[in-house]
């Protein structure tokens, strides 16, 4: 297994990117157990965020006092519950109250459910998860889409999580973001639907339906980024074996593909959910303090570029 002892290090570069910025203003949802309200405190020290803390009062003073955390400078809305923590923290995004939603340690379908029912928060775009990696054997950021939102994603859902990715990719600082669809095999083939679904989306770039990137697919991961697999096989492309965003073709790759780069490559995976009205954080009690500041150093560069 790689070692990961430098993985802090991995994103610095991301946060030092928000040096001078005002910190966004987050609602941190249900932030009740020592992971997700250190979380806060870490991004709140480091200049990302000004948390708002929305849950059972009792419980988050609770977990502060047993972690050693202090909390006593930070709003706190009070609500019963969970439910009642996301319907208030996302009642808020909408009212324009938070630049920025964070989970804290409910579950993400409960967070995400009151997300997609308020009309104030949604818009038009299918709502999808992005993680930007960094990846020591690659030489450039790597985005992965969806590993965590869209289970078995449609055609046209795939649209919206490709242009999500390279809105994200270009507000973080990639220009022209080349885009390779994966899947399986490089050819298309009625047998495996994910690679009509890749051609349908080159043609829909072509049309205008999808702007601001290169596609191209169907690729398998290795000539999407090996230059050398790309040639082996022939393949002529001005993605093949230089892609910046991997568009998955379903939820269940996407989430294996981002943990063997955790685990095998000691890849430093940060991620954030598009496509609503502000950034959602989502953390997990597994990542590393650098991943969730980076999280956060994320979610603050897309609300300046929002401000």
């Amino acid at each position: 297994m790689t070692d990961t002892s430098n993985s802090p290090a991995r994103h610095a570069r991301i946060i030092a990117r928000c040096a001078g910025l005002k910190p966004a203003l987050t609602a941190v949802v249900h932030p009740c157990d020592a992971p997700s309200l250190s979380a806060a405190v870490e991004a709140t020290n480091a200049g990302l965020i000004v948390p708002v803390l929305v849950g059972p009062q009792a419980k988050i003073r609770a977990v502060a006092d047993q972690a050693n955390l202090d909390i006593g400078k930070f709003r706190l809305v009070a609500t019963p519950h969970s439910h009642a923590a996301a319907a208030e923290a996302v009642a808020m995004a909408g009212r324009g109250e938070v630049e920025a939603l964070m989970k804290g340690s409910l579950h993400t379908d409960e967070l995400m459910h009151e997300v997609v029912a308020d009309k104030d928060v949604v818009t038009s775009r299918r709502i999808s998860h992005c993680y930007l990696f960094d990846v020591a054997a690659y030489p450039r950021p790597l985005f992965i889409t969806d590993a965590a939102i869209n289970i078995f994603p449609s055609l046209s859902d795939k649209r919206d999580i490709c242009q999500n990715a390279i809105d994200f990719a270009v507000a973080m600082g990639v220009v022209l973001p080349k885009v390779a669809i994966l899947s399986a095999v490089e050819l298309v083939t009625e047998k495996m639907p994910a690679t009509i679904d890749a051609a349908a989306l080159c043609k829909m770039a072509e049309r205008g339906q999808i702007t601001g990137g290169v596609l191209d697919g169907p690729l398998a991961f290795d000539n999407a980024i090996s230059l050398e697999a790309a040639r082996i096989k022939g393949i002529v492309s001005p993605v093949a074996g230089q892609a910046d965003i991997l568009l998955v073709p379903d939820i269940e790759s996407g989430n294996m593909l981002a943990k063997q780069l955790t685990f095998f490559e000691g890849g430093d995976g940060a991620g954030i959910v598009l496509g609503a009205r502000l950034p959602i954080i989502l953390t997990s009690r597994a990542d590393p303090a650098s991943t969730r500041l980076a999280s956060c150093a994320i979610a603050l560069l897309l609300v300046q570029a929002r401000r």
